[in-house]
């Protein structure tokens, strides 16, 4: 069976096509999409040209990504339209993903009539995230009302690290305890012990946590009504100013990509960047606490697993709890390749492990289909 997964970030598009004949889907193609490119605007056309690349006439499933599931979607489903209203309803809470996704739901029935779609949703792997962690101390009726919890977000690529150590350490079994950050245009960080995730950085939204490229983290909820009495915002505009204009681009007033502050000698970029890798470092030293020490740090994402300066720069100072980079391995680690960059004398490995969430996509949709 030929299935087609479809990850949309908040970015970016990846199509991916696996042949699923024995126990683990075999990749056969993949491209990925800027969403912001004038010809990646039509999901259809885009679906049509990819295809036509590949040489794919039909497929026997195709799952998509999803980034928020709430409490009623925790595990992966049949699209239908339950399912996609559900999507719908959630789409205020994840506005830069939900209905991209719901676009490409709509597309992809429209190319491939009825062939069977799977959401797999990021919300998944946090759904038994520990009451302690997922508790907001606001007024426990309204939070109950309302479903004011921590869902926490990329679930997948948590899930995908996880799984990859532990690949590495067979001796381990499913024992073990590794904090793992994802990052590119959206961050995050999470602790796992045993394979069950104890804490994570996103909470009722992808917008808490970690600085990103284009939303704050966190922030002083009060900062919120301040603005909205002064600068008498609207909520459609402070989601606009927190999720589209802050974190590093908002920072340094030039850019939300991290390689072009990088190379820039302005002070703005440079707080911008410091910035990033700071709160980074402050949500690892909290995690380490979480779990009581960590067996391994592991880095993925496009800037985790791309740019070693980042990745050094988080780690710097952090002997103190027996983390020691190696800087010659740190520098010259190969992109998409599996690697331990921590020196020989580091009692907490340090790992660049790279993601790869469709090959989850596909096995889940195998999954699903056949409890039908």
């Amino acid at each position: 069976m030929m299935i087609l997964t479809i990850n949309t970030g908040s970015s970016s598009v990846r199509l991916a096509v696996f042949d699923h004949d024995g126990d683990i889907p075999t990749e056969v193609a993949s491209e990925r999409f800027d969403l912001f490119s004038p010809s990646s605007d039509d999901p259809q056309a885009v679906l049509r040209k990819f295809m036509e690349t590949h040489g794919f006439g039909t497929f026997g499933a195709a799952a998509h990504r999803v980034v928020h599931g709430g409490r009623n979607l925790a595990e992966s489903r049949l699209i239908d339209d339950q399912v996609e209203q559900e999507i719908d309803r959630l789409a205020s809470l994840a506005p830069l993903h939900n209905p991209v996704s719901l676009r490409w739901i709509c597309a992809t029935r429209e190319m491939l009539g009825g062939v069977p779609q799977v959401a797999v949703f990021d919300t998944a792997f946090f759904a038994a995230l520990p009451e302690i962690a997922r508790t907001y101390a606001i007024p426990h009726e309204l939070a109950e009302e309302q479903g004011l919890w921590r869902y926490g977000f990329h679930g997948l690529a948590h899930q995908a690290m996880w799984l990859g150590w532990r690949k590495l350490k067979p001796d381990a079994s499913r024992k073990g305890r590794i904090v793992s950050l994802q990052l590119g245009s959206g961050c995050s960080i999470t602790a796992t012990a045993n394979g069950a995730p104890r804490d994570t950085s996103m909470g009722f939204s992808p917008l808490e946590g970690l600085l990103m490229a284009t939303r704050s983290g966190d922030i002083d909820a009060s900062l919120i009504t301040f603005l909205q009495r002064k600068k008498n915002l609207t909520p459609g505009q402070l989601d606009e100013l927190l999720y589209e204009q802050s974190g590093l681009l908002g920072v340094s007033g030039i850019s939300a990509d991290i390689r072009q502050l990088l190379d820039s000698s302005d002070a703005r970029a440079r707080l911008a960047v410091d910035l990033y890798c700071y709160r980074a470092r402050k949500y690892l030293g909290a995690y380490l606490a979480v779990l009581n020490g960590a067996d391994a740090i592991i880095f993925g994402g496009g800037v985790g697993e791309n740019i070693a300066v980042v990745r050094a720069k988080i780690l710097d100072g952090m002997k103190w709890c027996g983390i020691e980079l190696d800087q010659k391995k740190n520098e010259d680690y190969q992109p998409r390749a599996i690697s331990c960059i921590s020196s020989q004398a580091s009692e907490v490995q340090v790992w660049v492990i790279p993601v790869n969430e469709a090959v989850l996509l596909a096995q889940e949709a195998v999954s699903v289909l056949k409890k039908l």
